[in-house]
């Protein structure tokens, strides 16, 4: 998911596990490339997105349907 408000681009993936503890650390190296990858080409196609900076949030959902959103979950490259 891809939202924007005040400049700031927030890339948002979701992670869904049995426990929100497993789901938290479900994200792997290579996926958290893949998404940095993606977003340069988005920014790329779309200059005037992100102005006041990116950032890479979690939303982890367990198997009850709880959900939470660690903010800044990574840091893309620079």
């Amino acid at each position: 998911m891809v939202a924007e408000k005040e400049g700031l681009l927030a890339i948002v993936e979701v992670k869904a596990r049995a426990r929100l503890a497993d789901a938290a650390v479900s994200l792997s190296d290579r996926q958290q490339a893949r998404l940095i990858s993606a977003t340069e080409i988005v920014l790329a196609n779309n200059p005037q997105w992100g102005v006041e900076g990116v950032r890479f949030d979690l939303l982890l959902v367990d198997a009850a349907g709880v959900v939470r959103r660690i903010a800044d979950a990574f840091r893309g490259n620079g």
